[in-house]
């Protein structure tokens, strides 16, 4: 599935150069592929994702006589090198994933991205706040199709064995877990530190914790770390890393890519938890044949930090969702009001594809008590932070992907991030 998601890492010039060439000569790309067809380029690699797609694919196709789309799985950590490429050439693709913020703010400033706002407006506010994440200087340049919040998935098999009767809601409470899993013999936290972004929910989560809502806009606005909190913040993750509470190799472990990657070591019973988005549980289904696990998992927002000026109720999130480019904007538009039907969204939470849809029509499909759970903290939530990565410029959220990943590999100092995003900024 992949559903997520971070952006990381600078563009390697002569892979660039080959992509461009590629991307502009067709390859799947625009209204040149397929024989004029809507190119739609999407990060369900797997299923239930993929299955999705595809019904609504068809669907879409039997409801619009002489539609053509030409469907194409990315594979999410793609997204980050093949959009900016796609959006330099001649024939980029007439629809894209996204997850909106600064990183869209970007991809628009490129000028191939469309302005939606007047193909949009009967519709969009159906769609409540989410649909801000994808506007832009007061315009529209995408669609959401899923909300997302992040927190620990865990086994409650193995918490039970290493004798923890509660999930943690304080840091102390989750040192404490971890100490218990390893005196069982179980790795406390799996991490799929290769694809860098899982490593930034932690940094991302502790500055949520040590910073007001307050500091947190300001400085996401001005795209400047500037506040201790974000140096408390790298202390944390700093201090964390010192609990040694990941897998052997977490660093090389990628997040969603096969049995071996940090969500199948949570669904095979190898490792008790995992901080993750809501999808997880999803990304696990495409990992094992065994469904075993889905009985077994819970659910917890990340832990309170005494004495810190952030407000517990505060919770990291953001979303999935599509952009047009300026060739096919109608034929685009026209698609993305069908994903966000109450038919579609209805699907994907059905499927276990989505844990929170855009369109509150679909709300009534949550049947699994645990995403419930999660769905009600989400709603609750006093202000959802949106991933660093996604709300800063692109520039300054490579950078801090790259630094928290540095502190994961034992490079740089508790200031060492907040750095970086000043650098970049």
């Amino acid at each position: 599935m992949s559903i997520r998601r971070r952006t990381y890492g600078a563009l390697v010039m002569a892979a660039a150069l080959a992509l461009v060439t590629a991307c502009g000569s067709g390859g799947g790309s625009g209204s040149d592929a397929a024989g004029g067809a809507t190119t739609w380029w999407h990060n369900g690699t797997q299923d239930p994702l993929k299955s999705v797609w595809e019904r609504a694919a068809a669907a879409y196709e039997k409801a619009h006589p002489g539609a053509k789309l030409d469907v194409v799985p990315i594979q999410n950590e793609q997204f980050p090198t093949k959009v900016p490429l796609a959006l330099q050439s001649d024939n980029p693709p007439g629809v894209y994933f996204n997850q909106g913020g600064g990183l869209l703010a970007t991809q628009a400033g490129s000028g191939r991205v469309a302005d939606i706002t007047d193909r949009t407006k009967s519709w969009i506010k159906d769609l409540g706040p989410a649909a801000q994440g994808w506007a832009s200087d007061g315009k529209q340049y995408g669609v959401p199709y899923a909300s997302h919040v992040v927190g620990f998935w865990y086994r409650k098999d193995l918490f039970a064995k290493a004798g923890i009767t509660k999930a943690p809601a304080t840091m102390d409470e989750l040192e404490s877990a971890v100490n218990a899993l390893k005196a069982a013999g179980t790795v406390p936290i799996a991490l799929g530190g290769k694809d860098r972004w899982p490593d930034a929910f932690y940094y991302n989560y502790f500055a949520v914790r040590e910073c007001s809502v307050e500091t947190l806009k300001s400085s996401v606005a001005k795209a400047k770390f500037t506040d201790q909190c974000f140096t408390r913040a790298g202390q944390d993750v700093i201090d964390l890393i010192a609990l040694k509470p990941f897998q052997p190799g977490f660093n090389g472990t990628p997040a969603q890519q096969g049995t071996g990657s940090s969500a199948g070591m949570v669904a095979a019973g190898q490792a008790a938890m995992e901080l993750q988005g809501d999808w997880n549980p999803g990304v696990m289904q495409g990992l094992t044949a065994d469904p075993a696990y889905k009985a077994e998992l819970g659910w917890f927002p990340f832990p309170s930090i005494a004495g810190a000026a952030g407000d517990p109720s505060v919770a990291l999130g953001g979303g999935d969702g599509f952009s047009c480019t300026l060739k096919q904007a109608d034929a685009c538009v026209d698609l993305l009001k069908y994903l966000t039907s109450a038919e579609v969204q209805t699907d994907l939470i059905s499927s276990g594809a989505a844990t929170i849809p855009v369109n509150p029509a679909a709300e009534a499909a949550i049947k699994d008590p645990v995403v419930k759970e999660v769905f009600t903290y989400n709603s609750r939530a006093s202000y959802v932070q949106v991933y660093f990565d996604v709300a800063l410029p692109t520039a300054a959220g490579q950078a801090l992907n790259d630094a928290v990943a540095n502190l994961f590999a034992g490079q740089g100092d508790a200031g060492s991030v907040a750095r970086a995003v000043n650098s970049a900024g």
